[in-house]
């Protein structure tokens, strides 16, 4: 199953997570979700948002401006 495709880039805390919410909570669950994001405090608050709302990290990494993050939808 690909992720659906989610750019955040340019977008600054908290509106990443914000975003990203809003956007899992029309998903079915077990949909995958990448999310690019270059907001610096993202690689801390995506994996907290995850663990919080019942979201599975499947895979954080870095990106030449940002980072990338892999979310399965619980």
């Amino acid at each position: 199953m690909n992720p659906v495709l989610y750019d955040l880039r340019g977008l600054k805390c908290p509106f990443p997570v914000i975003k990203t919410r809003k956007k899992l909570a029309a998903m079915a669950s077990g949909t995958v979700i990448r999310v690019d994001t270059t907001d610096p405090m993202a690689v801390i608050d995506m994996p907290h948002f995850c663990n919080e709302d019942g979201h599975e990290l499947v895979e954080a990494e870095k990106t030449e401006d940002g980072h990338r993050f892999l979310i399965r939808k619980g």
